[in-house]
């Protein structure tokens, strides 16, 4: 199984997630709307990896045969429900210049929070499941 795509989205997101951080701590006022933008931007490459695992790479993982495996990918899945969530809610409120320069301490708590679990999850995956994955496939 084949899964540098996934790897490849979560530079992206993982990306993007570090060019958020930098215009925060830049000022967020001055930044507004290029962090708007970013923000936008980094949405849609969420929402496509969200879709791809949850309709692809899940169901095939589940479907390799070994059982640690499939419970490893089922709790992540179950895992990401909450953190996709709340990270889309996060985006859809801080996706407008106005709305981030009107209210940039609000913005920058909320980020701490929502970018971090998104960062941390990604992280996790590149460390325990992607791995986990790739060494089932090689013996599959």
């Amino acid at each position: 199984m084949n899964i540098d795509k996934y790897k490849h989205q979560h530079i992206d997101i993982l990306g993007g997630i570090n060019a958020l951080r930098r215009l925060s701590r830049a000022g967020v006022e001055g930044n507004a709307q290029e962090i708007a933008t970013r923000l936008v931007s980094l949405s849609s490459v969420v929402r496509m990896h969200l879709a791809v695992e949850d309709r692809f790479l899940y169901p095939s993982v589940e479907g390799l045969g070994d059982r640690a495996l499939a419970e490893m990918s089922r709790r992540y899945r179950a895992d990401m429900a909450d953190i996709a969530s709340s990270y889309l809610e996060f985006a859809a409120r801080w996706n407008t210049a106005a709305q981030l320069t009107a209210n940039s301490a609000d913005f920058r708590a909320e980020a701490n929070v929502a970018l971090r679990r998104v960062f941390d999850r990604m992280e996790r995956e590149n460390r325990e499941f992607y791995p986990a994955i790739e060494a089932v496939a090689v013996t599959a």
